[in-house]
Protein backbone atom coordinates (compact mmCIF):
# COMPACT_ATOMS: atom_id res chain seq x y z
CA UNK A 1 0.00 0.00 0.00
CA UNK A 2 1.48 3.34 -1.07
CA UNK A 3 1.57 6.14 1.50
CA UNK A 4 1.29 9.69 0.14
CA UNK A 5 2.59 12.61 2.15
CA UNK A 6 0.36 15.63 2.73
CA UNK A 7 2.33 18.84 3.13
CA UNK A 8 1.45 22.32 4.29
CA UNK A 9 0.65 24.31 1.12
CA UNK A 10 1.76 27.85 0.36
CA UNK A 11 -0.22 30.13 2.69
CA UNK A 12 0.28 33.51 1.08
CA UNK A 13 2.87 36.23 0.84
CA UNK A 14 5.06 36.59 3.95
CA UNK A 15 3.22 33.77 5.75
CA UNK A 16 5.64 30.99 6.64
CA UNK A 17 3.79 29.03 9.30
CA UNK A 18 0.36 28.09 10.59
CA UNK A 19 -1.31 26.20 13.41
CA UNK A 20 -3.29 22.99 13.12
CA UNK A 21 -6.76 24.24 13.97
CA UNK A 22 -8.79 21.10 13.36
CA UNK A 23 -8.52 17.64 11.85
CA UNK A 24 -11.48 17.08 9.54
CA UNK A 25 -10.55 13.43 8.93
CA UNK A 26 -9.39 10.81 11.40
CA UNK A 27 -7.11 7.80 10.76
CA UNK A 28 -9.09 5.10 8.98
CA UNK A 29 -11.61 7.48 7.40
CA UNK A 30 -12.09 7.22 3.64
CA UNK A 31 -10.82 10.29 1.80
CA UNK A 32 -11.71 11.50 -1.67
CA UNK A 33 -9.48 13.48 -4.01
CA UNK A 34 -9.44 17.19 -3.02
CA UNK A 35 -11.56 16.50 0.08
CA UNK A 36 -10.47 18.71 3.02
CA UNK A 37 -8.68 16.73 5.72
CA UNK A 38 -7.46 19.54 8.00
CA UNK A 39 -7.89 23.23 8.74
CA UNK A 40 -4.80 25.38 9.25
CA UNK A 41 -4.96 28.67 11.16
CA UNK A 42 -2.84 31.57 9.99
CA UNK A 43 -2.66 35.07 11.43
CA UNK A 44 -5.81 36.22 9.61
CA UNK A 45 -7.65 33.33 7.98
CA UNK A 46 -7.85 29.57 8.07
CA UNK A 47 -6.94 27.36 5.12
CA UNK A 48 -8.42 23.97 4.36
CA UNK A 49 -5.84 21.39 3.32
CA UNK A 50 -7.23 19.10 0.60
CA UNK A 51 -6.20 15.50 0.08
CA UNK A 52 -3.91 15.09 -2.95
CA UNK A 53 -5.22 11.57 -3.63
CA UNK A 54 -8.19 9.35 -2.90
CA UNK A 55 -7.55 6.72 -0.26
CA UNK A 56 -7.63 6.13 3.47
CA UNK A 57 -6.62 8.69 6.08
CA UNK A 58 -3.42 7.47 7.65
CA UNK A 59 -1.08 8.81 10.30
CA UNK A 60 -1.49 12.34 11.61
CA UNK A 61 2.02 13.69 12.10
CA UNK A 62 1.00 16.73 14.19
CA UNK A 63 -1.60 17.47 16.82
CA UNK A 64 -4.24 20.18 17.02
CA UNK A 65 -2.65 23.41 18.27
CA UNK A 66 0.86 22.64 17.01
CA UNK A 67 2.66 25.10 14.74
CA UNK A 68 3.85 23.89 11.33
CA UNK A 69 5.88 25.53 8.58
CA UNK A 70 5.08 25.66 4.87
CA UNK A 71 6.17 22.39 3.26
CA UNK A 72 6.05 20.36 6.49
CA UNK A 73 4.48 16.89 6.32
CA UNK A 74 1.34 16.83 8.46
CA UNK A 75 -0.32 13.55 7.49
CA UNK A 76 -0.21 10.44 5.34
CA UNK A 77 -2.84 9.15 2.93
CA UNK A 78 -2.86 5.41 2.25
CA UNK A 79 -3.73 4.56 -1.34
CA UNK A 80 -5.45 1.16 -1.33
CA UNK A 81 -5.08 0.74 -5.10
CA UNK A 82 -1.31 1.03 -5.17
CA UNK A 83 1.56 -0.67 -3.43
CA UNK A 84 5.27 -0.20 -3.14
CA UNK A 85 7.21 2.91 -2.44
CA UNK A 86 6.17 6.12 -0.72
CA UNK A 87 5.43 9.03 -3.01
CA UNK A 88 6.01 12.58 -1.87
CA UNK A 89 3.43 15.15 -2.89
CA UNK A 90 5.01 18.59 -3.05
CA UNK A 91 3.11 21.74 -2.12
CA UNK A 92 1.58 23.78 -4.91
CA UNK A 93 4.45 26.27 -5.02
CA UNK A 94 7.07 23.53 -5.64
CA UNK A 95 8.31 23.91 -9.23
CA UNK A 96 8.83 20.12 -9.53
CA UNK A 97 5.51 18.19 -9.58
CA UNK A 98 5.31 15.00 -7.51
CA UNK A 99 5.51 11.74 -9.42
CA UNK A 100 2.16 9.98 -10.01
CA UNK A 101 0.26 12.51 -7.91
CA UNK A 102 -1.71 15.56 -9.12
CA UNK A 103 -0.71 18.93 -7.70
CA UNK A 104 -2.60 20.11 -4.66
CA UNK A 105 -5.38 22.55 -5.60
CA UNK A 106 -5.42 26.10 -4.32
CA UNK A 107 -6.41 26.06 -0.64
CA UNK A 108 -9.80 27.56 0.20
CA UNK A 109 -9.63 30.24 2.93
CA UNK A 110 -12.28 30.14 5.64
CA UNK A 111 -12.74 32.23 8.79
CA UNK A 112 -10.85 30.93 11.75
CA UNK A 113 -12.85 28.81 14.18
CA UNK A 114 -11.56 27.56 17.55
CA UNK A 115 -10.13 24.04 17.51
CA UNK A 116 -12.73 21.41 18.22
CA UNK A 117 -12.46 19.95 21.70
CA UNK A 118 -11.70 16.30 22.09
CA UNK A 119 -14.86 14.27 21.97
CA UNK A 120 -16.67 16.74 19.73
CA UNK A 121 -16.45 14.53 16.66
CA UNK A 122 -19.89 13.99 15.08
CA UNK A 123 -21.42 10.59 15.71
CA UNK A 124 -22.36 10.10 12.06
CA UNK A 125 -19.78 9.32 9.37
CA UNK A 126 -20.33 12.67 7.64
CA UNK A 127 -17.52 15.14 8.30
CA UNK A 128 -18.66 18.72 8.69
CA UNK A 129 -16.67 21.46 7.03
CA UNK A 130 -15.81 24.53 9.14
CA UNK A 131 -18.49 26.60 7.36
CA UNK A 132 -21.14 23.96 8.04
CA UNK A 133 -20.01 23.63 11.67
CA UNK A 134 -20.43 27.36 12.14
CA UNK A 135 -23.89 27.28 10.55
CA UNK A 136 -24.90 24.41 12.85
CA UNK A 137 -23.77 26.36 15.93
CA UNK A 138 -25.34 29.58 14.71
CA UNK A 139 -28.76 28.07 14.00
CA UNK A 140 -28.77 25.50 16.80
CA UNK A 141 -29.79 22.49 14.71
CA UNK A 142 -28.87 18.81 15.02
CA UNK A 143 -26.64 17.87 12.04
CA UNK A 144 -27.42 14.16 12.46
CA UNK A 145 -31.10 14.87 11.75
CA UNK A 146 -30.42 16.66 8.45
CA UNK A 147 -30.14 14.88 5.12
CA UNK A 148 -27.19 16.21 3.17
CA UNK A 149 -27.56 17.29 -0.46
CA UNK A 150 -23.86 17.60 -1.15
CA UNK A 151 -21.50 15.14 -2.75
CA UNK A 152 -21.80 11.68 -1.20
CA UNK A 153 -24.53 12.97 1.10
CA UNK A 154 -22.35 15.57 2.86
CA UNK A 155 -24.09 18.45 4.59
CA UNK A 156 -23.90 21.86 3.00
CA UNK A 157 -24.48 25.25 4.54
CA UNK A 158 -27.72 25.53 2.56
CA UNK A 159 -28.94 22.25 4.11
CA UNK A 160 -28.41 23.65 7.60
CA UNK A 161 -30.14 26.96 6.80
CA UNK A 162 -33.11 25.13 5.24
CA UNK A 163 -33.38 22.86 8.28
CA UNK A 164 -33.25 25.84 10.62
CA UNK A 165 -36.00 27.59 8.64
CA UNK A 166 -38.15 24.47 8.67
CA UNK A 167 -37.62 24.12 12.40
CA UNK A 168 -38.63 27.73 12.95
CA UNK A 169 -41.76 27.45 10.79
CA UNK A 170 -42.83 24.12 12.26
CA UNK A 171 -45.08 24.27 15.36
CA UNK A 172 -43.10 21.45 16.91
CA UNK A 173 -39.72 19.90 16.13
CA UNK A 174 -39.71 16.77 14.03
CA UNK A 175 -37.68 14.89 16.60
CA UNK A 176 -38.76 15.66 20.12
CA UNK A 177 -35.90 16.02 22.53
CA UNK A 178 -36.17 14.93 26.16
CA UNK A 179 -37.94 17.60 28.20
CA UNK A 180 -35.53 19.47 30.44
CA UNK A 181 -35.86 19.00 34.13
CA UNK A 182 -38.01 21.77 35.65
CA UNK A 183 -35.36 22.27 38.30
CA UNK A 184 -31.84 21.58 37.03
CA UNK A 185 -29.70 19.90 39.63
CA UNK A 186 -27.53 22.59 41.19
CA UNK A 187 -23.78 22.22 41.26
CA UNK A 188 -22.25 20.90 44.40
CA UNK A 189 -22.16 23.44 47.20
CA UNK A 190 -19.09 25.63 46.90
CA UNK A 191 -18.12 24.17 43.50
CA UNK A 192 -16.35 26.71 41.28
CA UNK A 193 -15.48 25.74 37.74
CA UNK A 194 -12.87 26.97 35.31
CA UNK A 195 -12.28 26.18 31.66
CA UNK A 196 -8.94 26.58 29.92
CA UNK A 197 -9.10 27.02 26.13
CA UNK A 198 -6.09 27.64 23.92
CA UNK A 199 -6.25 30.95 22.08
CA UNK A 200 -6.72 30.66 18.35
CA UNK A 201 -3.95 31.97 16.16
CA UNK A 202 -6.19 34.83 15.04
CA UNK A 203 -6.92 35.86 18.63
CA UNK A 204 -3.20 35.70 19.45
CA UNK A 205 -2.45 37.93 16.45
CA UNK A 206 -5.18 40.41 17.41
CA UNK A 207 -3.83 40.59 20.96
CA UNK A 208 -0.25 41.06 19.77
CA UNK A 209 -1.09 43.75 17.21
CA UNK A 210 -3.33 45.75 19.53
CA UNK A 211 -0.76 45.67 22.30
CA UNK A 212 1.94 46.70 19.84
CA UNK A 213 -0.25 49.62 18.72
CA UNK A 214 -0.58 50.79 22.33
CA UNK A 215 3.13 50.37 22.97
CA UNK A 216 4.55 51.89 19.80
CA UNK A 217 2.05 54.62 18.90
CA UNK A 218 1.24 57.76 20.87
CA UNK A 219 -2.51 57.15 20.90
CA UNK A 220 -4.97 59.94 21.46
CA UNK A 221 -8.71 60.20 20.72
CA UNK A 222 -10.82 63.23 19.84
CA UNK A 223 -14.62 63.18 20.00
CA UNK A 224 -17.50 65.02 18.41
CA UNK A 225 -21.23 64.51 18.07
CA UNK A 226 -23.07 64.40 14.78
CA UNK A 227 -26.67 65.19 13.88
CA UNK A 228 -27.83 62.34 11.63
CA UNK A 229 -31.08 64.03 10.56
CA UNK A 230 -30.00 64.97 7.02
CA UNK A 231 -28.50 61.57 6.20
CA UNK A 232 -31.51 59.72 7.61
CA UNK A 233 -33.87 61.89 5.57
CA UNK A 234 -31.80 61.34 2.43
CA UNK A 235 -31.83 57.57 2.95
CA UNK A 236 -35.58 57.58 3.52
CA UNK A 237 -36.22 59.67 0.41
CA UNK A 238 -34.04 57.68 -1.98
CA UNK A 239 -33.76 54.19 -0.51
CA UNK A 240 -36.30 52.63 -2.89
CA UNK A 241 -34.89 54.25 -6.03
CA UNK A 242 -31.34 53.42 -4.94
CA UNK A 243 -32.15 49.77 -4.29
CA UNK A 244 -34.07 49.48 -7.57
CA UNK A 245 -31.25 50.95 -9.64
CA UNK A 246 -28.24 49.41 -7.92
CA UNK A 247 -29.64 46.28 -6.27
CA UNK A 248 -28.21 47.22 -2.88
CA UNK A 249 -29.49 49.09 0.17
CA UNK A 250 -28.25 52.60 0.85
CA UNK A 251 -26.49 52.43 4.21
CA UNK A 252 -24.71 54.86 6.49
CA UNK A 253 -21.24 53.47 5.78
CA UNK A 254 -21.05 54.90 2.25
CA UNK A 255 -21.80 58.39 3.59
CA UNK A 256 -19.08 58.12 6.23
CA UNK A 257 -16.61 56.62 3.73
CA UNK A 258 -17.08 59.52 1.33
CA UNK A 259 -16.94 62.01 4.20
CA UNK A 260 -13.68 60.41 5.33
CA UNK A 261 -12.28 60.89 1.82
CA UNK A 262 -12.97 64.62 2.07
CA UNK A 263 -11.24 64.78 5.46
CA UNK A 264 -8.22 62.73 4.36
CA UNK A 265 -7.80 64.92 1.29
CA UNK A 266 -7.65 68.06 3.43
CA UNK A 267 -5.61 66.42 6.22
CA UNK A 268 -3.10 64.12 4.43
CA UNK A 269 -1.39 63.11 7.67
CA UNK A 270 -4.49 61.15 8.69
CA UNK A 271 -4.04 59.05 5.53
CA UNK A 272 -0.31 58.49 6.04
CA UNK A 273 1.91 56.07 7.96
CA UNK A 274 5.28 56.08 9.65
CA UNK A 275 7.97 53.85 8.12
CA UNK A 276 11.13 54.03 10.20
CA UNK A 277 12.16 57.65 10.14
CA UNK A 278 10.05 58.43 7.06
CA UNK A 279 6.43 59.47 6.61
CA UNK A 280 4.64 57.76 3.71
CA UNK A 281 1.76 59.76 2.25
CA UNK A 282 -0.86 58.13 0.03
CA UNK A 283 -2.63 59.88 -2.84
CA UNK A 284 -5.39 57.26 -2.70
CA UNK A 285 -7.82 56.13 0.00
CA UNK A 286 -8.07 52.43 0.86
CA UNK A 287 -10.45 52.07 3.78
CA UNK A 288 -10.30 49.07 6.09
CA UNK A 289 -13.82 48.24 7.28
CA UNK A 290 -14.05 46.34 10.55
CA UNK A 291 -16.23 43.23 10.09
CA UNK A 292 -17.20 40.73 12.75
CA UNK A 293 -16.39 37.16 11.64
CA UNK A 294 -16.94 33.87 13.52
CA UNK A 295 -13.28 33.73 14.53
CA UNK A 296 -12.91 37.38 15.56
CA UNK A 297 -12.75 40.89 14.15
CA UNK A 298 -11.27 41.20 10.65
CA UNK A 299 -10.68 44.29 8.53
CA UNK A 300 -11.05 43.73 4.78
CA UNK A 301 -9.96 46.66 2.63
CA UNK A 302 -12.18 48.59 0.22
CA UNK A 303 -9.66 49.96 -2.26
CA UNK A 304 -9.87 53.25 -4.13
CA UNK A 305 -12.82 54.58 -2.13
CA UNK A 306 -11.99 58.10 -3.30
CA UNK A 307 -12.84 57.06 -6.88
CA UNK A 308 -15.98 55.08 -6.05
CA UNK A 309 -19.63 56.05 -5.95
CA UNK A 310 -22.05 55.32 -3.12
CA UNK A 311 -23.38 52.17 -4.78
CA UNK A 312 -19.91 50.77 -5.41
CA UNK A 313 -18.94 51.33 -1.77
CA UNK A 314 -22.11 49.67 -0.46
CA UNK A 315 -21.67 46.72 -2.83
CA UNK A 316 -18.03 46.24 -1.82
CA UNK A 317 -18.84 46.35 1.89
CA UNK A 318 -21.79 43.97 1.47
CA UNK A 319 -19.61 41.55 -0.50
CA UNK A 320 -16.97 41.53 2.24
CA UNK A 321 -19.63 41.02 4.90
CA UNK A 322 -20.96 38.00 3.03
CA UNK A 323 -17.47 36.61 2.50
CA UNK A 324 -16.75 36.96 6.21
CA UNK A 325 -19.98 35.11 7.03
CA UNK A 326 -19.33 32.38 4.45
CA UNK A 327 -15.69 32.00 5.39
CA UNK A 328 -14.18 32.96 2.05
CA UNK A 329 -12.13 36.02 3.01
CA UNK A 330 -8.54 35.78 1.81
CA UNK A 331 -5.39 37.36 3.16
CA UNK A 332 -5.28 39.57 0.07
CA UNK A 333 -8.69 40.98 1.06
CA UNK A 334 -7.24 42.19 4.36
CA UNK A 335 -3.84 43.40 3.20
CA UNK A 336 -3.12 47.12 3.04
CA UNK A 337 -5.48 49.91 3.95
CA UNK A 338 -4.67 53.55 4.70
CA UNK A 339 -7.53 54.37 7.10
CA UNK A 340 -10.04 52.36 9.14
CA UNK A 341 -13.73 52.80 9.96
CA UNK A 342 -15.12 50.74 12.84
CA UNK A 343 -18.85 50.76 13.56
CA UNK A 344 -19.44 49.71 17.14
CA UNK A 345 -22.92 51.19 16.95
CA UNK A 346 -24.30 48.05 15.35
CA UNK A 347 -23.62 46.31 18.68
CA UNK A 348 -25.12 49.14 20.73
CA UNK A 349 -22.00 51.08 21.69
CA UNK A 350 -22.67 54.69 22.69
CA UNK A 351 -19.02 55.80 22.82
CA UNK A 352 -15.58 54.20 22.58
CA UNK A 353 -11.91 54.91 21.95
CA UNK A 354 -10.97 52.73 18.97
CA UNK A 355 -7.37 51.56 18.54
CA UNK A 356 -5.55 52.25 15.28
CA UNK A 357 -4.82 49.41 12.88
CA UNK A 358 -1.00 49.50 12.39
CA UNK A 359 0.72 50.76 10.32
CA UNK A 360 -2.20 53.14 9.78
CA UNK A 361 -2.25 56.33 11.80
CA UNK A 362 -5.97 56.94 12.34
CA UNK A 363 -9.28 55.14 12.83
CA UNK A 364 -12.83 56.51 12.84
CA UNK A 365 -15.23 55.01 15.38
CA UNK A 366 -18.99 55.15 14.72
CA UNK A 367 -21.58 54.55 17.43
CA UNK A 368 -25.29 54.03 17.90
CA UNK A 369 -27.79 56.71 16.89
CA UNK A 370 -29.72 57.99 19.87
CA UNK A 371 -32.37 60.69 20.10
CA UNK A 372 -31.15 63.42 22.42
CA UNK A 373 -32.18 66.97 23.24
CA UNK A 374 -29.95 69.53 21.54
CA UNK A 375 -30.06 73.31 21.16
CA UNK A 376 -30.92 74.65 17.70
CA UNK A 377 -31.50 78.38 17.11
CA UNK A 378 -32.13 78.97 20.78
CA UNK A 379 -34.64 76.13 21.04
CA UNK A 380 -34.28 72.68 22.57
CA UNK A 381 -35.20 70.03 20.00
CA UNK A 382 -34.92 66.26 19.80
CA UNK A 383 -32.49 65.03 17.13
CA UNK A 384 -30.96 61.66 16.19
CA UNK A 385 -27.38 62.08 17.37
CA UNK A 386 -24.27 59.93 17.02
CA UNK A 387 -20.96 60.28 18.85
CA UNK A 388 -17.92 60.12 16.55
CA UNK A 389 -14.43 59.22 17.75
CA UNK A 390 -11.17 59.63 15.88
CA UNK A 391 -8.18 57.86 17.42
CA UNK A 392 -4.83 58.86 15.96
CA UNK A 393 -1.09 58.44 16.32
CA UNK A 394 0.10 61.70 17.88
CA UNK A 395 3.64 61.05 16.57
CA UNK A 396 2.36 61.87 13.09
CA UNK A 397 -0.93 63.71 13.51
CA UNK A 398 -1.18 66.89 15.56
CA UNK A 399 -4.25 67.60 17.65
CA UNK A 400 -5.30 70.45 15.37
CA UNK A 401 -5.19 68.15 12.34
CA UNK A 402 -7.15 65.40 14.09
CA UNK A 403 -9.86 67.77 15.28
CA UNK A 404 -10.05 69.34 11.82
CA UNK A 405 -10.43 65.95 10.13
CA UNK A 406 -13.21 64.87 12.47
CA UNK A 407 -14.95 68.22 12.07
CA UNK A 408 -14.92 67.82 8.27
CA UNK A 409 -16.53 64.38 8.62
CA UNK A 410 -19.16 65.75 11.00
CA UNK A 411 -20.05 68.67 8.72
CA UNK A 412 -20.27 66.44 5.63
CA UNK A 413 -22.69 64.09 7.39
CA UNK A 414 -24.82 66.92 8.74
CA UNK A 415 -24.91 68.54 5.28
CA UNK A 416 -24.50 65.77 2.64
CA UNK A 417 -24.50 68.38 -0.15
CA UNK A 418 -20.84 68.94 0.79
CA UNK A 419 -20.11 65.44 -0.54
CA UNK A 420 -21.42 66.44 -3.97
CA UNK A 421 -19.61 69.75 -4.28
CA UNK A 422 -16.37 68.59 -2.62
CA UNK A 423 -16.54 71.13 0.19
Amino acid sequence: MMAVEVKVPALGESVAEATIGEWLKQPGDPVKLDEPIASLETDKVAVEVPSPVAGIMGEQRVKVGETVEVGAVIAMIEDAQSAGETTQVAPRDNPQPAEQAPPAPTPVPVPIAPPAAEGDEPSDPTTLSPAVRRAVLEHGVDPSAIKGSGKDGRLTKEDVIAAAKAKKDSPAPAVSAPAPSPSPAPAATGERREERVKMTRLRQTIARRLKAAQTEAALLTTFNDCDMTAVMEAREAYKDLFAKKHGIKLGFMSFFAKAACLALKDVPAANARIDGEDIVYHDYVDISVAVSAPGGLVVPVVRGVDTMGFAEIEQAIAAYGQKAKDGTLTMADMTGGTFTISNGGVFGSLMSTPIINPPQSAVLGLHRIEERPVARDGQVVIRPMMYLALSYDHRLIDGREAVTALKIIKEAIEDPMRLLIDL
